[in-house]
């Protein structure tokens, strides 16, 4: 494939893409933003031209992009249909993630073992089940709440009385946000997630094996996020992948899906289990894998998107992505954000931003500010032949970075010298 210049229309809820549009136009190629959220539109600002409708652009474009779920796949099928080349879902994708129970479903119904779990629209029903069913249970929002990561709540106590407790504060508090959930048994093991790229009729090669780091705190503290950091690494087909996406394959081939596709799993001893999907670009995840895609990442989405990339090259050994965060992260509380994060400087003590990817900022005559509503500022990625020097890489790199009153974990990767002998002692990450 050429690496000509080409033209690029990305197509946003709330900003998730900016970075990957950012690096699209630094590599020469002609970009369009669109961010539908109006609260959230400033962000990208001075790094990526925007547009303020994107439907008025898909002509003009050469590949459209699309960040989320949430009814996007209805719409990137559709222009599919219309011959584009288009990198988005459909509303089968959509609803993988979206509804939480349907992909639980489609995951038994294509032979993959899953944990029992239990549909609720109330909470005194909810509640009244764990009291006849004692157990360690996982309270998972579906629909929009689940968008609001800090109501997953994971049960630590084998007669469930935690998880009554949060269900009868979630009544009170959150009965009008929360209509739909699932309590979903809790496994106990090792927590992995695999995922991989699909170009319309095919799984592009290698696959991604990545241990997402959650909780708010180091030592997986605190209240759960979107997502803190990440360790990851390139591999070939694994019994992981055979047991759970590659079991997709035709399925995803039918309805020419084209995007990164994720199965978050717990697995022990007696199997695999996957916990939920994610059907297109994970954040920050996407940002981490650029790094190790070697190839301009325009490129590489246009060849997934034309469907003529099957095979791509990656760095050898691992990567690791820190969340850069403000306040109130993880929390919604406007009028503190605006007290202390809205407009602040990023300073850089050093001039070099190697491995520095943007969520919510923009620029203004050089200056990075931060911006959006949610606190999350900044990706720093390192990669190394091994996880310590990834971290190592990382986390000086993050050392660089001065914000007031700034925070991240400190321990992404830590996990991977425990989880990895499990792992491979189980026979999991064998290659096939």
């Amino acid at each position: 494939m050429s690496a000509r210049k080409r033209r690029f229309l990305f197509v946003s809820l709330d900003g998730l893409i900016s970075d990957i549009a950012w690096q699209v136009s630094r590599a020469g190629n002609d970009v369009r933003y669109y961010i539908g959220n109006e609260s959230e539109r400033d962000i990208g600002d001075g790094f990526v031209p925007k547009v303020d409708s994107w439907e008025d652009h898909t002509d003009w474009a050469d590949v459209i992009v699309f960040d989320d779920v949430l009814g996007q796949g209805e719409k990137a099928a559709a222009l599919r249909a219309a011959g584009k080349f288009v990198v988005g879902g459909t509303a089968y994708t959509d609803r993988l993630e979206d509804d939480r129970s349907f992909g639980q479903q489609e995951l038994r119904s294509h032979g993959v073992s899953i944990i029992p779990f239990e549909d609720f629209s109330d909470f005194d029903t909810a509640i009244e089940h764990v009291r006849a069913r004692p157990a360690p249970y996982v309270i998972k929002p579906s629909g929009e709440a689940q968008n609001i990561k800090r109501l997953l709540f994971v049960g630590q106590e084998d007669d469930g009385m935690d998880v009554i407790h949060v269900l009868e504060s979630y009544k009170a508090v959150y009965a009008d946000t929360v209509k739909v959930f699932q309590l979903q048994r809790r496994v106990r093991g090792v927590e992995v997630a695999v995922g991989a790229f699909f170009n319309g009729s095919d799984f592009m090669l290698p696959i991604n094996i990545n241990f997402e780091h959650k909780p708010l705190f180091p030592g997986n503290i605190g209240p759960a996020t979107g997502e803190m950091g990440t360790c990851m690494y390139w591999s070939g087909p694994n019994r992981l992948f055979a047991a759970t996406l590659a079991k997709l394959r035709e399925k995803l081939a039918d309805e020419g899906y084209v995007g990164y596709i994720d199965v978050n799993c717990i697995v022990n001893g007696n199997g695999i289990y996957p916990l939920e999907f994610t059907a297109r670009f994970g954040y920050p995840t996407i940002s981490i894998q650029s790094d190790g895609i070697s190839m301009p990442i325009g490129d590489f989405l246009y060849g997934m998107a034309s469907g003529e990339l099957r095979n791509f090259k990656t760095r050898s050994g691992f990567q690791i992505g820190l969340r850069v965060v403000v306040p109130p992260f993880p929390y919604d509380d406007p009028k503190t954000f605006k007290a202390n994060s809205k407009d602040r400087i990023i300073i850089f003590r050093k001039p070099g931003r190697e491995g520095v990817h943007i969520e919510d900022v923009r620029q203004v005559k050089g200056e990075w500010l931060i911006t959006g509503s949610s606190g999350v500022v900044l990706i720093v990625t390192g990669t190394g032949i091994s996880v310590r020097q990834a971290q190592a890489q990382a986390y000086q790199r993050v050392r660089n970075i001065l914000i007031p009153n700034m925070y991240y974990r400190t321990d992404i990767g830590d996990r991977w010298y425990e989880d990895h002998d499990k792992l491979h002692t189980w026979g999991y990450l064998r290659e096939s």
